[in-house]
């Protein structure tokens, strides 16, 4: 393997034996003629890929794709099928959290055992120990033994040791998605020092943005296989398309056994990408909602300095009309935090003079000039207003996705502005 190579992996497959019963193993182990009981599983097919010296690879894929299977390889914590790994250096992992360590052991006590376990002697570990215990920052709990740790706390002893013994290469497996919001931009901000000191990181992660900002390459796996590899923004782009496709087919047969009739016009938006949860009487449906460019080009990631267009069509199913219609939308973050709403009645525009008719559609355009970077949904919501209160009509929790990505830092956070298209 040439010394300008980290890693090197060479048709890496992992197959393991699924059981419809336990009993099934032992017939199989004691069968005289060999019969098979299980049903091959490949977590890994022929994976193929080279990481170079000093880069930052992030790998992305679903829930049960692969990705921790592959680091556990790597790391050599499991063996595969078939197939060979070959690494150049030092490796510092992160991966399930607590792996490695010793419950029964105090903090300090597993800082030391994590340091024989690379291969350092006790006098190289005595000089590591006070960059542990301050980026840690645990206080008087490091003298406590570790099965009496939160999960956070778990986590920021395991990061600091990984970062501060030194690595040739850092793999980190989703281990700070339990950490507080300060410790993870913490440990963010240092990632990327030791990215910028020429260190290899092998970081998986379900955030798109993160590994769209901090690495060089990204790897895709989806069922044991490597879909794509290269550049770090084609990748989630084509991982992020990939969801939406996927999406949009778990969600057609709902799209299509619909109750009502509908008149297809130009630029109406007929179908929804995320058909999970609905909820009001339907009187009024979504119809459709999309996502586009300035030039209206369909999207699913776009470069924050970009103008996003939300398209969203309403349609009335009854035979008569509907008067005092209020429609809308809630815009919420990655984590379902909702950070802003609005519908018509708040900027006080009436739909329609007379409402909307039966089997009569509505659109409605929001542009969004500026978002911070990150992933957000956005839920379509429509009501009727009466004496009292607002009935609820339609809403489609969590329609659409977009994903919103920068290379510079910006400071406007949003800017919404609502346009309401009105067919009488």
């Amino acid at each position: 393997m040439l010394k300008s190579t980290a890693i090197k992996v060479n048709h890496l497959t992992k197959i393991y034996k699924l059981y419809d019963k336990p009993i099934d193993m032992l017939k199989e182990a004691l069968h005289p003629l060999k019969k098979q009981y299980h049903k091959p599983f490949y977590a890994l097919d022929n994976i193929n890929f080279e990481i170079k010296r000093g880069e930052t690879v992030g790998i992305i894929g679903q829930n049960g794709a692969g990705k921790s299977t592959l680091l556990k390889i790597i790391t050599g914590v499991i063996t595969p099928t078939s197939g060979s790994v070959n690494v150049n250096g030092r490796i510092a992992s992160l991966l399930e959290l607590g792996a490695g360590f010793n419950p029964e052991y105090t903090g300090i006590e597993n800082i030391y055992l994590q340091g024989t376990l690379m291969y350092y002697s006790r006098d190289e570990i005595n000089q590591k120990v006070d960059e542990i215990l301050a980026f840690a920052d645990i206080g008087d709990f490091i003298h406590q033994p570790v099965k009496s740790y939160s999960s956070g706390m778990f986590a920021r002893l395991a990061f600091a040791i990984a970062i501060n013994v030194d690595p040739d290469i850092l793999i980190v497996d989703e281990a700070l998605a339990v950490g507080d919001v300060f410790f993870v931009q913490k440990c963010m901000a240092h990632l990327k020092n030791l990215k910028n000191s020429g260190k290899t990181i092998l970081f998986v992660s379900h955030d798109s943005t993160i590994i769209k900002n901090i690495c060089d390459k990204a790897l895709f796996i989806n069922n044991g296989k490597l879909v794509i590899q290269g550049n770090a923004i084609e990748v989630t782009d084509n991982y992020l398309a990939h969801i939406f496709q996927r999406r949009i087919n778990q969600s057609s047969e709902n799209n299509i056994n619909r109750n009502f009739f509908y008149y297809l016009k130009e630029n109406e938006e007929n179908y929804i990408p995320n058909l999970q949860k609905r909820l009001g009487n339907q009187r009024c449906q979504v119809l459709g909602i999309g996502l586009y460019d300035k030039n209206m080009n369909p999207i699913q990631s776009i470069n924050n300095n970009s103008t996003i267009i939300l398209r969203m069509t309403f349609q009335n199913t009854t035979d008569y009309h509907i008067h005092n219609l209020t429609v809308g939308y809630i815009l919420k973050t990655s984590k379902g935090i909702e950070i802003a709403s609005n519908n018509n009645e708040m900027e006080q525009t009436k739909i329609g003079s007379i409402g909307i008719r039966a089997k009569r559609t509505i659109k409605i355009e929001i542009k969004i000039p500026f978002l911070h970077p990150g992933q957000y949904t956005f839920t379509p919501t429509v009501g009727m207003l009466t004496e009292e209160s607002i009935e609820l009509l339609d809403r489609v929790e969590n329609a659409i996705c977009i994903e919103l990505y920068s290379k510079k830092q910006i400071h406007v956070l949003m800017s919404l502005d609502t346009n309401y298209l009105v067919e009488d």
